[in-house]
């Protein structure tokens, strides 16, 4: 067992040492050959024996030899190879018989591998899909020698330009192979029938009736062709079945499928879908400015990892709550649950080592690891309670204790109140004056409630009639009268002694035009003129803003000013339907004069 080259930091970020780390350093191997994301390991304890093992879904270097690994300890237990490359792994509980042992699920491809006691139990299928017509006419043409193999080719290529739904494997196959090869692949696979299969991309547990740790769970499977499948945890029937607008890649449950669920979706166009129970479609949608590299649920909050470098915590209902800036790319994530201390928080690995903890925005610890993490997972293992497990970019495998004295503090400070809190104020001296009006509100509290109400009351009632009057005067600018909905706008420019008045009226109707309106204007004519104080308004088209403008000529030299009263009229009638008061301002330029 090899030590541990990292530290650890709190959240002020002073360097600790072995002392007074919250972690202990367990076990590092950086040739453990491991290659891995976040979503391929699962901790669990496969024989019931209460020994938990790590399993991890191994892509293999380069993408090459993907295999199931099942590690006890810093050692490999078992190890076998996988038929495509894994894009997540489960544990989940089947059924409620005895012994209570949980099974492994694995999605690798278009199937979902079910092992029990590390033995192949169940291999789920997904459903194929009906292949494209066109491709489908084609392949049958090559079938009975009506075209060749260069001329089948450019048709499929045509095909897979412009078709929305992707060819089969067989053709895709079809289109890498060189020009000698492609007669034989046809004599091949012609009489084959073509077959479209989606593959899984994301894949996670959602408890079935109760919400017990050792309940009774089903898994839920995000494919290629933008769906989401529920599947009864012993039937492996598809229980439900939701259409997403993009291809799912992360997934985050809460609930229970017989009774209320809620399912997070992180797609590829950048959104996060939720959808709840008997819902075939998303019901929010939260938008982000980039795509998303994680997705975390903490208690009631989705916890969020964009390509801009940040975390964001959002509602389920879209809302965004915070949003903390990170010094460095974000390459996984995942949640850390202290059972014993009720504690949930984000693990955040970035691509400069570091591996973050957040509790929403604050900061509780951080990690320095030789290499940039790229899978985190926190749990039981062993027999050890809290274990953080990480594997890194070249491969190695690191494995930390968390220390049972440990405390995650916000911040790094102390425990107990703030400091602030145990400053004392200074509060001025108890004078004359205020000690005899407090006798005074004792003694004639309840009068001088009564007088308080009576005002109260009668400021109201003032505040209504005055309303009242605007009302049956039209001194509003706003029309209240469901026949002539208008609105009216008025705005001075200019400083004098010639103005510019600009009358906005907007028809605020849905569908009915307005017509037979006329405007006036009242005002002082020893202080103002204006070359028509009476003007027809032209036909008003519902939800637009007419400007109307006049120039104002103010005749007085020494700076006064008064109202300008404008009213709108409707023909034949003397009351007018609205009203406005413009203020105008003191001529600038008579006073300069």
């Amino acid at each position: 067992m090899a030590a541990v080259s990292s530290s650890d930091s709190d959240g002020c970020g002073a360097e600790s040492n072995e002392t007074n780390s919250k972690w202990l350093d367990a076990h590092y191997d950086p040739m453990a050959n491991i290659h891995t994301f976040s979503a391929c390991l699962a901790l669990a304890d496969l024989h019931g024996d209460g020994e938990y093992k790590l399993v991890v879904g191994d892509l293999g270097p380069g993408g090459q030899q993907p295999r199931l690994k099942v590690l006890k300890g810093p050692l490999v237990m078992t190890e076998s190879p996988l038929p495509a490359l894994p894009a997540a792994a489960a544990t989940f509980f089947m059924e409620q018989h005895e012994p209570r042992t949980p099974a492994l699920a694995l999605a690798s491809g278009p199937c979902v591998y079910v092992y029990k006691n590390l033995r192949p139990y169940f291999k789920f299928s997904l459903p194929q899909l009906p292949p494209n017509p066109l491709e489908q006419d084609l392949w049958n043409q090559a079938k009975e020698d009506q075209i060749d193999p260069l001329t089948l080719k450019e048709m499929l290529e045509s095909i897979r330009e412009t078709a929305e739904e992707p060819l089969s494997v067989q053709s895709l196959s079809f289109l890498q192979l060189e020009l000698s090869e492609m007669e034989a692949f046809v004599n091949q696979h012609k009489s084959k029938s073509i077959k479209r299969q989606t593959v899984i991309t994301t894949m996670t547990t959602l408890k079935k009736n109760l919400a017990d740790e050792d309940a009774v769970s089903c898994l839920v499977l995000g494919t290629e062709n933008k769906e989401l499948l529920v599947l009864d945890p012993e039937a492996f029937t598809v229980l439900a079945k939701m259409s997403l607008p993009s291809v799912p890649v992360f997934l985050e449950v809460s609930g229970q499928f017989d009774v209320e669920f809620r399912l997070a979706a992180a797609c590829r166009n950048g959104n996060i879908y939720i959808l709840r129970r008997d819902s075939k479609h998303p019901k929010y949608c939260i938008e982000l400015s980039a795509q998303p590299v994680g997705l975390v649920r903490v208690h009631k909050i989705l916890v969020v990892g964009s390509t801009q470098d940040s975390l964001h915590g959002f509602t389920h209902k879209g809302k965004k709550l915070w949003t903390v800036p990170m010094p460095a790319a974000i390459l996984t994530m995942n949640l850390l649950e202290q059972h014993s201390r009720g504690l949930q928080a984000v693990m955040a690995g970035l691509a400069n080592g570091e591996v973050r903890i957040y509790r929403d925005k604050a900061l509780l610890n951080v990690i320095r690891t030789p290499d940039a993490v790229t899978s985190l997972c926190f749990g039981r293992y062993g027999r050890e309670d809290n274990t953080l497990i990480m594997t890194t970019r070249g491969g190695g495998l690191i494995i930390k204790i968390l220390k049972r004295t440990a405390v995650f503090v916000e911040g790094g400070s102390e425990l107990g109140p703030p400091p602030a809190q145990a400053m004392k104020l200074n509060v001025p001296r108890k004078t004359r004056l205020y000690v005899d009006q407090t006798l005074r509100e004792r003694e004639a509290g309840t009068a001088m409630h009564r007088a308080f109400q009576t005002d109260l009351y009668l400021l109201r009632l003032r505040a209504a009639r005055t309303y009242l009057q605007a009302l049956e005067s039209s001194l509003s600018p706003v029309s209240v009268t469901a026949r002539e909905p208008l609105k009216l706008h008025a705005m001075v420019q200019g400083l004098g002694p010639t103005f510019k008045l600009t009358l906005h009226l907007q028809n605020t109707s849905t569908a009915r035009p307005i017509l037979g309106l006329l405007i006036c204007f009242l005002y002082n004519e020893a202080l103002y003129a204006l070359p028509r104080a009476f003007f027809k308004v032209p036909l008003l088209v519902p939800g637009l803003s007419y400007p109307l403008e006049t120039f104002v000529e103010s005749l007085s030299n020494k700076g006064i000013s008064d109202i300008i009263k404008v009213l709108v009229l409707r023909e034949g009638q003397s009351a007018p339907l609205l009203s406005a008061h413009v203020n105008m301002p003191g001529s600038e330029g008579l006073v300069a004069t």
